[in-house]
């Protein structure tokens, strides 16, 4: 199931626009709250798909009924470029226990690449709503190898795919490899062009960059 909140008119689209614009992502802080903010509103549309039990909940004044999430999720993000996403789904479901995967792509002589998840540091899981989130989905490659690399310690009961921006080869790619899985892509955009380079088009550029500045090209 795909959805795609930015295909409804809402306030969502003014932060999705501002992580494109080029003039604003001058501004690093905003661009990471930007991207805070974008999870904050996933985080928001996910709970309605949640489970709910009937709870007492005791006032200065009395008591009232209310219904309130039986279980958080558990929320995971790739490293660099995903925290400030998954730092806004963390503000909403701030009980939630946490997973961190490393994947990246590690390029030959002939600027093809290979995607490498290297750790996955995560908690229980099994039975229990998983969240991954990654502020891009170009390819497809990195979600689907550490998607995974995550089912290798156990078997979610629902996985949500949150992501800022998608390119509709990369929501293919999804599709075709974790189709069995029960699974559900939040996207704030779908963009048509991926490049050879697998950047996409119009995109934002490099949301980790972005984030936290240009990384070196000494890096290993």
């Amino acid at each position: 199931m795909i959805q795609n909140l930015g295909a409804t008119n809402s306030i969502f689209n003014q932060f999705i626009s501002e992580l494109r614009d080029i003039t604003i992502q001058q501004d690093r802080m905003r661009f990471r709250r930007n991207l805070e903010r974008v999870g904050e509103i996933f985080a928001y549309e996910i709970s309605k798909t949640l489970s709910y039990e009937t709870k007492e909940v005791i006032t200065p004044l009395g008591s009232t009924i209310m219904q309130l999430v039986c279980e958080q999720p558990v929320l995971a993000t790739i490293l660099r470029a995903g925290l400030p996403l998954h730092q806004g789904l963390l503000n909403y479901f701030d009980q939630a226990d946490n997973a961190f995967i490393t994947a990246y792509r590690k390029y030959d002589k002939n600027e093809a690449f290979d995607i490498r998840v290297e750790y996955i540091s995560s908690p229980d899981f099994n039975k229990k709503t998983l969240i991954l989130s990654d502020p891009m989905l170009a390819s497809g490659a990195s979600l689907v190898k550490s998607l995974k690399g995550m089912l290798a310690i156990g078997m979610p009961s629902h996985i949500h795919i949150v992501t800022a921006l998608a390119s509709v080869e990369g929501i293919e790619y999804m599709k075709r490899h974790l189709s069995r899985l029960n699974l559900t892509i939040w996207v704030g955009a779908i963009d048509d062009e991926l490049t050879a380079q697998a950047y996409i088009v119009p995109g934002l550029g490099d949301a980790g960059d972005l984030a936290y500045g240009k990384k070196s090209d000494t890096n290993i």
